[in-house]
């Protein structure tokens, strides 16, 4: 399958980047974005106002109409996780048949509790859903900085083709089609990466960050498991990988909420305006795992400290005084 045109749906700092990604692996590049003041920063001033200082290359183009974007040999759409129903069900009518369009977002439908693609193929029966996710950083793969990334799409040609495609060199995506695994892990992830910037911003130290990281991928993989994923994935970039990064750093929006929590600030406050998914995932997540009975005690104290059901000094003691047990 020969993909030449991409179009991204979502000028933010992500869909930009992956604009640039797109640009230097030598594709035709559209760029979509529906605020009509971000539309025309981009178009006028080749910058986006996410990434100071870093220039749009030339051969991406600019558009807010959805029509132009959608007639592309594949679309990665890259809006937040609760907007995807949104911009699915316009983008629905307009798809050619059996265009792939990959998610990039990582989260699970408050309410639904449906996963990306789920949405995808409910919203746009003539789309074939696919997935993106792994370690990654707007700022770093809109530089060129070296980053990998998992893709993942039910037909493994079709994932093997979605990689070869928007590989630039320095963006790197292996392939799979565990679809499942792959959105999983970088849903799952963002509720612990609010738990390890609480274990720093209450300053209870790097052994503490260490085994909060730790129980939390074994959280990850028990829910993992229960929902079908292959252990391989929840041990690969999607996985582990995703969770050493956004577990260890300020550029984490969902670590840097869980600093601002675990230095007495208060949930509605602690994200600085900045969109952190794992609040939105948290109680999703919980609800999840207790229908399929997998113990999540780290999800569930921080979901209980985001509803304000429970303070941060609570969870930490809830969690210290659990039944000693084996490892596993």
């Amino acid at each position: 399958m020969a993909i030449q045109r991409i179009a991204v749906l979502g000028g933010g700092a992500w869909g930009t980047a992956l604009a640039l990604s797109c640009a230097r692996a030598g594709r035709e590049v559209t760029l979509w974005e529906f605020d009509a003041a971000n539309a025309e920063h981009l178009a006028s001033r080749r910058e986006s106002r996410f990434l100071p200082g870093v220039r749009l290359d030339d051969r991406i183009e600019i558009t807010r109409d959805l029509g132009q974007a959608t007639r592309s040999d594949a679309v990665l759409l890259v809006v937040p996780a609760q907007a995807i129903r949104v911009v699915c069900t316009a983008l629905a009518a307009l798809l050619p048949e059996r265009t792939p369009v990959i998610a990039c977002a990582k989260g699970i439908e408050a309410g639904t509790h449906k996963f990306m693609t789920e949405i995808i193929a409910e919203c746009a029966p003539k789309a074939v859903p696919a997935i993106l996710s792994g370690p990654s950083f707007a700022a770093d793969v809109a530089r060129g900085m070296p980053t990998a990334v998992t893709i993942a799409a039910p037909d493994a040609a079709l994932a093997g083709a979605l990689a070869q495609a928007i590989n630039s060199g320095t963006f790197r995506p292996y392939h799979s089609t565990d679809v499942r695994g792959v959105e999983l892990g970088g849903a799952t992830k963002n509720v612990l990466a609010i738990a390890a910037g609480i274990v720093t911003g209450r300053g209870l130290g790097a052994s503490a960050s260490a085994a909060l990281t730790t129980r939390g991928f074994a959280e990850l993989v028990r829910f993992g498991k229960a929902f079908g994923a292959k252990t391989e994935t929840m041990m690969g970039l999607s996985g582990l990988g995703d969770l050493i990064l956004t577990c260890s750093t300020p550029q984490s929006r969902n670590f840097s909420c869980g600093v601002a929590l675990g230095k007495g600030e208060k949930p509605a406050t602690a994200t600085h305006g900045k969109l952190a998914e794992g609040v939105f995932t948290a109680p999703v997540l919980l609800e999840m795992a207790r229908k399929k009975n997998v113990e999540m005690p780290i999800s569930a104290a921080i979901a209980a400290v985001l509803a304000e059901k429970m303070s941060v000094d609570e969870a930490i003691e809830s969690l210290l005084t659990r039944p000693l047990k084996s490892e596993g």
